[in-house]
């Protein structure tokens, strides 16, 4: 009896140290890519000229005037910290959990959301990118690992993107790949191209430039038939404060089905502060 016992505590020992291991491997993969994704903050940046305007669409140059100020350093890529909720469940049965989160920005490249959350003796906690979307319950139990499909980098494209306008709007500034279009008086479309992924998605502003909205088609499985296919996404956008010559919001709700009668913000955050590092730094 004694030698079974000692053999399931060897056995469970052995299953932990490799449940330790698989997780230490997921830490690594995100201080990885987001030492690569720093990378592509731009050492030296140009500084902020409306004249950059000039052949945008009337709510985008509004939009832009807004949210950076004129002299700023155009640095693409942010560092976010974050509080608010997280809900796993859906809009007849929520089950938020409160989350504190930290994300690198740095469109078009890519993201790392790192994420903890919790309800009572409930932890959730992972990351996020455009790469994979890992999870575990309790730090000890895999309850979501996707990535590595075509469908997962479009989904985490049409992310990205979106952030990317209301939280780095440098990087949605006109140049190669990044296009502007009017929808009316206080819409515009952006699109943005990278290798052979492509995103558009819609801003709404006010008379002053200040977004209130973005919404778009995102390719997504968020659905009862767990299938990917374009289906309506967005959010909206308050409690703006500026960050380095960026004026960005620091209250946002976002989800699937956006502008319907299906819409679940089941993502709530509250930006806790915005810093734009260097990639020597972290």
């Amino acid at each position: 009896m004694k030698l079974v016992l000692l053999l399931v505590g060897l056995a469970f020992l052995v299953a932990l140290a490799a449940i330790l291991l698989w997780r230490q491997g997921d830490h690594r993969a995100d201080r990885a890519m987001w030492q690569k994704l720093l990378q592509s903050q731009p050492a030296n940046p140009a500084t902020f000229d409306p004249a950059m305007l000039a052949d945008l669409p009337d709510p985008a140059r509004r939009f832009f005037r807004y949210a950076i100020a004129e002299g700023a350093p155009l640095f693409t890529v942010a560092e976010l910290t974050m509080t608010g909720t997280f809900d796993l469940g859906t809009k007849s049965a929520p089950n938020p959990l409160a989350m504190t989160a930290k994300q690198l920005l740095a469109a078009p490249q890519g993201f790392v959301w790192e994420m903890s959350a919790a309800r009572g003796v409930i932890r959730v906690s992972g990351s996020d990118s455009g790469d994979w979307t890992r999870f575990w319950a309790m730090g000890i139990a895999p309850v979501a690992r996707a990535g590595g499909t075509r469908d997962d980098a479009r989904a985490a494209f049409g992310r990205l993107v979106s952030e990317a306008i209301f939280w780095t709007p440098a990087a949605v500034l006109p140049r190669p790949g990044v296009r502007w279009q009017a929808i009316d008086a206080d819409t515009a479309r952006l699109t943005i191209t990278h290798g052979d992924l492509v995103q558009s998605v819609d801003l709404s502003v006010t008379e002053d430039g200040q977004p209130t909205e973005v919404r778009f088609d995102r390719w997504s499985n968020a659905n009862p038939d767990n299938t990917f296919r374009l289906q309506p996404f967005g959010g909206t956008l308050s409690a703006f404060r500026d960050f380095d010559g960026f004026r960005v919001p620091t209250h946002v709700e976002a989800g699937n089905f956006f502008g319907t009668d299906d819409y679940f913000p089941f993502f709530i955050a509250d930006i806790t502060n915005v810093r734009f590092p260097q990639p020597a730094t972290r």
